[in-house]
């Protein structure tokens, strides 16, 4: 269940970058990412802030510039500056590593396991149905991955959490609406139901 309002937050990460207080900046964005893993805007905020504090010379102009481009279609924004960025010494894998770790050292810090934690303890007991509910009542399973959050929904749908797997899904939708692993699990869900429109 999500603990921050997304919008708010990101409006205060945005405006954060704006005023140069770059690793506040990142600090909103991780909670962002925190509870909503598949948040474009989150993400690519989130490593301009980590390449601004780095000393990375441009990434001002290149936050001002994503920001001009998501006034007119934010998923073609999204689009461009990830072409940017793959364009740049680092790779988005290694960046997106950068700011995995602050978030995995924050998890410490907060009422929460990390995914790869969870999935360990569920392995090694054999029962997801008994340790998610275990677990849900007295913490977080915190998701940095695409694909742990794939796995995680996976998971939900073939344990009969149709709901709960549901309402992830539609989030993740609004910001990926062509993801075809996205999709597929949401044909899954409405396999031998009544989709109503």
């Amino acid at each position: 269940m999500p603990t921050i309002n997304k919008y708010k937050t990101l409006a205060l990460a945005n405006e954060s970058f704006s005023q140069s207080n770059f690793e506040q900046a990142l600090r909103s964005y991780a909670l962002v990412l925190k509870d909503y893993p598949m948040s474009k805007e989150a993400y690519n905020g989130a490593i301009l802030a980590e390449m601004a504090m780095s000393g990375e010379v441009g990434a001002e102009a290149l936050f001002d510039y994503y920001t001009v481009l998501r006034q007119d279609d934010a998923e073609q924004a999204d689009i461009v500056l990830s072409e940017i960025l793959e364009t740049m010494d680092g790779t988005l894998e290694q960046l997106g590593e950068l700011i995995s770790q602050p978030l995995k050292e924050n998890v410490a810090f907060e009422d929460g396991i990390m995914y790869s934690e969870f999935k360990e303890i569920v392995d090694e007991d054999g029962d997801f149905r008994r340790i998610f509910e275990n677990i849900m009542f007295s913490t977080r399973v915190i998701i940095t991955e695409k694909d742990d959050f794939v796995d995680f929904l996976d998971k939900l749908i073939k344990n009969n959490y149709r709901e709960m797997a549901l309402s992830y899904l539609e989030g993740a939708l609004a910001v990926h609406p062509n993801d075809e692993q996205l999709r597929q699990l949401l044909r899954r869900l409405a396999k031998g139901k009544t989709v109503e429109n």
